[in-house]
């Protein structure tokens, strides 16, 4: 009988290691997970984003508590193509406050705990490794990364996550679109000259909840994509009133930039207070020369659960179109931002933007 016993924990523990495999993370932890991964979790600002990117909506048993939210805003493109993810059972606090107690309730359990890792906001909790010892489902770290300075970041937790869901081929073409629309964009306008740069400011943009028109992007992606003076980035960052992110009114007058675009999550601070309400209201912005001319634009919401880099390419496109025409002459910017959420997110969504920001979206604002 014995014999039998230890001949059949054998065959068990052989079929185990066959089933499983290892995967080296974003940290360089070797973590094994079984063979063929089904039932997943998301953990960290934005780190469902980039499951969905990958098409791995269907393996998602549960979210943290931004996604199960009733809010009047939600700028999340990946939530608003995929409503689903508002039903599912809750497993932790967002921004990757997880409760292990509640992942082990879970019915079906998860196979695998994705969790963003490094800096800021969206990588708060328990560590990878400690989480993955109080839960004991493997834990594998990613980092989110973004377009310009941490492309490389971002691009291999894409193949981490196609390795992960067997689904290599994915993140090669999420890649490549990426490396596609970029060049598109650069392709369009690399003959425009530096003296024919308008000078533009973004304002409103939005960082742990909406800000007003001071709140600004010194490295505002779609700014980085395309040949445009933007004074933030352009600007000494010890100037007087300026940090990575609040600006001087008195520097926003000084410059008296030649477009202004409004990131319109600045609406979410209600009929009296934002950055739409400061440039009516306030006497200062009212003699700028683009609030006179009516050369003040709506934009997309940049931070959302972290960078939302559909809307990204979106806003760039845009903008493109805004300020050189003539070289997207064929860019019909609201058709093109559908076309960038379907890819990404599965659907298109620019409709949603459109009723939650009353038609605000890619159009002249009225401030007079």
């Amino acid at each position: 009988m014995r014999i039998i016993i230890v001949f059949l924990a054998i065959q068990f523990f052989s079929f185990n290691i066959a089933a499983a495999r290892v995967i080296t993370d974003s940290s360089g932890r070797h973590v094994t997970i079984p063979d063929v991964v089904q039932r997943v979790i998301c953990s960290g600002s934005g780190c469902l984003r980039l499951l969905t990117y990958m098409q791995g909506q269907k393996f998602v048993v549960a979210v943290d508590d931004i996604e199960g939210r009733d809010v009047q805003f939600n700028s999340r493109p990946y939530a608003l193509a995929n409503p689903q993810f508002h039903n599912l059972p809750i497993f932790g606090e967002f921004r990757g406050r997880d409760n292990p107690e509640l992942i082990l309730t879970l019915d079906p359990q998860p196979e695998v705990i994705f969790k963003l890792v490094g800096t800021g906001r969206g990588t708060a909790g328990a560590a990878p490794g400690t989480l993955q010892e109080k839960t004991g489902i493997p834990v594998i770290a990613l980092k989110y990364g973004n377009l310009t300075s941490l492309k490389a970041d971002l691009y291999e937790s894409l193949h981490i996550i196609g390795e992960v869901i067997n689904n290599t081929s994915r993140a090669e073409e999420v890649i490549s679109s990426f490396e596609e629309l970029m060049k598109d964009l650069k392709n369009r306008t690399q003959n425009i000259d530096k003296g024919q740069q308008p000078s533009v400011y973004l304002g409103g943009v939005a960082y742990a909840g909406p800000h007003g028109f001071q709140s600004t992007e010194p490295a505002y992606p779609p700014f980085r994509l395309l040949p445009v003076n933007n004074l933030v980035d352009s600007a000494n960052s010890n100037a007087k009133g300026i940090n990575t992110s609040t600006i001087a009114k008195e520097k926003i007058v000084e410059w008296d930039p030649d477009y202004l675009f409004l990131d319109l999550s600045t609406l979410q601070s209600g009929d009296k207070a934002g950055g739409l309400y400061e440039l009516r209201n306030a006497p200062a912005y009212r003699i700028l020369t683009a609030v006179k001319s009516g050369r003040v634009f709506g934009l997309l919401p940049y931070n959302s659960y972290n960078q939302n880099f559909e809307s990204i390419l979106a806003n760039a496109f845009y903008i493109g179109k805004l300020l050189y025409p003539e070289a997207f002459t064929d860019i019909k910017p609201a058709e093109k931002a559908d076309e960038i959420f379907s890819f990404f997110d599965g659907h298109p969504v620019f409709a949603h933007f459109e009723a939650m920001y009353n038609h605000k979206v890619f159009q002249q604002i009225q401030v007079q």
